[in-house]
């Protein structure tokens, strides 16, 4: 018996159950053409083609982001890490959220990363920094995990831990897991909180959704495995700093909010994490979202409820440590 499930061909329609507002963007990201895929191998030339064709793509959709009023703005050097700021009006200052931007950890630095930050900020109330850390293919691991502890290093000289909550999204999730298990270990104090949305955990994609939800979510169509390894650089994919799925919860980790889809491909990397995090006492929470792809659908009520969803966590981080 080989215990492979063998379906014919079928359409498969959004469920009923989803907001309208959120079938008809899912409709949209499905019904537009699909972007290039990612180069085989490490030729830094294709990589930074495909790269660049990637993020000329997605930075259209993120330009919006900077006429949201009501923030101060500053690019500053954290430890020389290339670092932006964004300062809601009327934030405490004396709490602040490190935000790790997402992007398959071989993409969106720059200007996309400063944007995506603001967004975060809106979210969470308080200053936000977002680091512009290093990637491949001049880059591999571990530059980008290296500049994000760097930074993180920065803000324990000015925050206690308790008043630093660490987030990130996809890749950033990776990343946010990844500091958090390296902090500890290099006898650093953990933060006060850990958002990990939709997060990228499992750098060997072992988990059953990305085998029964490939070609289903429409904003992750195919698996990143070139990219996880042109990141990992002949490293082990199933170490824990490279996939934090894997790590050692029991000897320290932060409170933690996983949340994914019911049409992500990265959802058994939440379903695994939060099982693991469980069996090591870490208080952590799961939201999984209906139909919800990769990265949520871009404007409707699910998505309005996530981003109240981070707020609420974050702000019960911040008062749990008072």
């Amino acid at each position: 018996m080989t215990g492979i499930i063998r379906l014919p061909a079928r359409d498969i329609p959004l469920p009923a159950s989803m907001s309208p507002e959120a079938q008809a963007l899912f409709a949209a990201i499905a019904d537009s053409p699909a972007r290039g895929g990612m180069p085989e191998g490490n030729d830094p030339v294709a990589w930074k083609r495909a790269i660049a064709e990637a993020e000329e793509s997605v930075l259209p959709m993120l330009r919006p982001l900077d006429a949201l009023p009501g923030f101060a703005r500053e690019t500053i050097s954290a430890g020389g890490v290339t670092t932006f700021v964004a300062t809601p009006e009327g934030a405490p200052g004396d709490r602040v959220y490190l935000d790790i931007h997402g992007g398959g950890l071989v993409m969106l630095a720059g200007e996309a990363t400063r944007l995506m930050g603001l967004m975060m900020a809106s979210r969470v109330g308080v200053d936000t920094y977002s680091p512009d850390y290093r990637m491949p293919p001049d880059h591999p691991y571990p530059a980008a995990l290296d500049d994000c502890l760097t930074v993180y290093r920065h803000l324990l000289d000015r925050y206690p831990p308790e008043r630093i909550v660490v987030g990130g999204a996809s890749a950033g999730g990776n990343l946010a897991a990844a500091l958090a298990l390296r902090a500890r270990d290099e006898g650093l104090p953990l933060p006060a909180g850990l958002v990990l949305l939709t997060p990228e955990l499992d750098l060997t994609e072992s988990g059953d959704s990305f085998i029964t939800l490939r070609g289903i979510d429409v904003m992750l169509r195919s698996p990143l495995m070139p990219a996880n390894r042109l990141y990992a650089a002949g490293e082990d994919l199933a170490q824990p700093y490279l996939s934090p799925l894997f790590g050692d919860f029991a000897k320290g980790f932060p409170p933690t909010l996983l949340q994914a889809g019911t049409r992500d491909l990265f959802l058994s990397n939440v379903v695994r994490m939060h099982r693991a995090l469980l069996k090591a006492g870490v208080p952590v929470e799961m939201h999984i979202f209906e139909g919800m792809p990769h990265g949520g659908f871009g404007g409707a009520p699910e998505d309005r409820d996530l981003a109240e969803t981070v707020g609420r966590f974050v702000a019960e981080c911040f008062r749990r440590e008072a």
